[in-house]
């Protein structure tokens, strides 16, 4: 029996990432429902994706209501994550809840307890996770052959990137800017490369030095220009986070930055046996992967090919990184496979972003 699936928001990233990668598995779901507040985006939604006679709401409670409804989407911005989330969870449905897991650790804590008590399946949008180079990453890592990674950087970097539809500069809907958008997959890579969970400690600063500043003419953004009056969040933020074991992880993230270079979803490890980079998306230098080791008492550079044996599950095949996600949150909930993107682990990348903002607000260091 195929699963019945009910998205709640119809907007880009549902357009962009979950429509296309659900319509690849129809063989395993229907989307039957679909929420938006604004009704014209549900009915488009439905019609392009939906199953015949899906229906459409503006209330994601008359949704959750729909007792044939077993998984859910929360496609919303992201302070609408834990409200939805928890009702959903509450109403007895698994949840897919986008990235960040909630705008606030106080929001993720909440959904915590609400997955806990439902007994369903919960996972985060982390969907750089399923790469190929981050999937060669995490297996070699471990393997061992980083050994004990001590140091590492979550980079986030975009020169001028500032997303331009949607709500992503109004901080009452997201939380904040790049920091909480990009940064949340850089930090969530890191974490899972070096499978370390125990913050110890953040030290965080942020800037909005040329969001709210730059007229049109002189933002060169690469997607249109963004009006700086509306521009509420932070342009770029800067973190350092001690772990309890002593490791330390330095965070950059930015959509506004004078760099010379830019760098998405991409870390760097520094191991007791190699070191890492995985170059992220975008650029000439897209979803590399480099070890830097000793060979022969020689230190060597080397580019590993992830792309020609292509990723976990799909052996030799091209996939994109979303229907890898997508599958493997089906497999999970079928009992034929394991969660990859554990709660758990979502709440403590929210803890971080969440203390690096509280330290950038009081100049203080937050200790956990």
């Amino acid at each position: 029996m195929k699963h019945k699936i009910g998205i709640i928001g119809c907007g880009g990233i549902a357009n962009q990432k979950h429509f296309p990668a659900l319509s690849k598995a129809k063989d395993r779901v229907e989307m039957v429902a679909f929420c938006d507040i604004i009704p014209e985006r549900a009915q488009t939604a439905a019609q392009k994706h939906g199953a015949d006679g899906a229906k459409i709401f503006t209330d994601y409670h008359d949704l959750l209501a729909e007792n044939d409804i077993d998984i859910v989407y929360v496609l919303t911005p992201n302070v609408a994550h834990c409200e939805i989330s928890v009702a959903a969870l509450g109403a007895g449905k698994n949840v897919m809840c986008e990235k960040p897991m909630a705008a606030t650790v106080e929001d993720a804590q909440r959904m915590m307890e609400a997955w806990e008590k439902s007994g369903k399946m919960f996972t985060i949008g982390y969907q750089n996770r399923f790469r190929p180079d981050s999937q060669a990453l995490k297996r070699l890592c471990e393997e061992g052959e980083i050994g004990d990674i001590y140091y590492a950087q979550a980079h986030a970097l975009r020169r001028r990137g500032v997303p331009t539809w949607g709500v992503f500069t109004d901080k009452s809907k997201q939380g904040g800017g790049p920091l909480i958008d990009i940064g949340t997959h850089s930090l969530d890579l890191t974490l899972w490369f070096m499978d370390n969970y125990e913050p110890a400690s953040v030290t965080g600063v942020t800037f909005n030095k040329l969001g709210p500043t730059l007229p049109p003419h002189m933002q060169g953004n690469g997607m249109g220009p963004w009006d700086p009056k509306t521009y509420e969040v932070e342009d770029s933020a800067f973190a350092f986070v001690t772990m309890k074991d002593g490791s330390l992880i330095t965070i950059d993230a930015s959509w506004v930055l004078n760099s010379t270079e830019e760098r998405c979803a991409a870390s760097y490890l520094c191991g007791t046996k190699a070191g890492a980079e995985l170059t992220g998306v975008g650029g000439e230098n897209n979803e590399k992967l480099y070890i830097n080791k000793i060979m022969a008492n020689k230190q060597v550079k080397i580019d590993v090919n992830t792309q020609a044996g292509g990723v976990d599950l799909f052996p030799g095949k091209n996939v994109e990184a979303a229907d890898v996600e997508c599958k493997v949150w089906l497999d999970a909930i079928d009992g034929i496979g394991e969660l990859v993107v554990r709660p758990e682990q979502a709440f403590t990348v929210t803890k971080i972003l969440d203390a690096v903002y509280e330290s950038a607000k009081t100049g203080k260091q937050i200790v956990f």
